[in-house]
């Protein structure tokens, strides 16, 4: 039996090998992105408040998918230029674009989890839970990888609950932008366009909580970015 036989027996959902083409694909995206988020204007709104509500602690960061592009110019900007030794990983979608994705995280610096939802949801729940042991943030995109739009799915609130981290829930308003046509409308910031970042209070999740304090974190958050978020910005 081949390893590929026994890993579909057993459950085990192994990411996708990302190839020459799609290696090339994000050396390029990286490129690209290093250049456009360079000449961003990103603006953190109560910056000071936001910052000392966050501190020195290991945290969440719970960010649309289609404003994803801002997670890493504003965590290197926001929080590595002030702790440099604060470390991040994402949780990115086990496909073929996910692994592409996955190598663009890298050349970024940031730690990739390859899981989602739908493919290998539990074993990148333990992948992630053994990055918090090691001091690392996260971010993570609640409504993603498939949608709906604006919607927070369960991911987040399981995560917290399981690394005992709290949720920072962040949007932002985009003034000069393409949307694309996908099912999250996904959002690219112009060159020299002005982001303003927007993090609200906190959500925690308990250890101990059930099904019921669960679903009642997941509401809070599901409001908390509403609260931030201004649709088609």
């Amino acid at each position: 039996m081949s390893a590929s036989d026994r890993n579909r027996k057993s459950g085990v959902v192994i990411p996708q090998t990302l190839r020459w083409h799609g290696a090339l694909a994000a050396a390029a995206s990286y490129g690209v992105t290093r250049i456009f988020s360079s000449t961003w204007r990103m603006e953190l709104e109560d910056a000071e408040d936001a910052l000392a509500e966050i501190g020195n602690q290991q945290v969440i960061f719970s960010l649309w998918h289609n404003r994803l592009l801002l997670a890493i110019p504003s965590y290197r900007k926001f929080f590595l230029a002030r702790q440099p030794h604060r470390r991040l990983a994402a949780l990115v979608s086990a496909s073929k674009d996910g692994a592409i994705l996955a190598r663009l995280m890298e050349h970024h610096g940031v730690q990739p989890v390859l899981g989602s939802s739908s493919r290998r949801g539990a074993q990148a729940l333990r992948e992630l839970t053994s990055w918090a042991k090691r001091g690392y943030d996260f971010a993570i995109t609640p409504d993603g990888p498939r949608g709906p739009r604006y919607e927070v799915q369960p991911g987040a609130v399981m995560l917290a609950q399981i690394t005992g981290l709290p949720i920072v829930p962040a949007s932002a308003t985009i003034e000069w932008k393409k949307d694309f046509n996908s099912w999250d409308a996904f959002k690219l910031p112009f060159p020299f366009s002005r982001c303003h970042i927007r993090i609200g209070e906190m959500v925690r999740v308990p250890r101990e909580a059930d099904d019921i304090e669960r679903e009642a974190a997941r509401r809070l958050l599901q409001e908390r970015m509403d609260a931030l978020t201004e649709d088609g910005n």
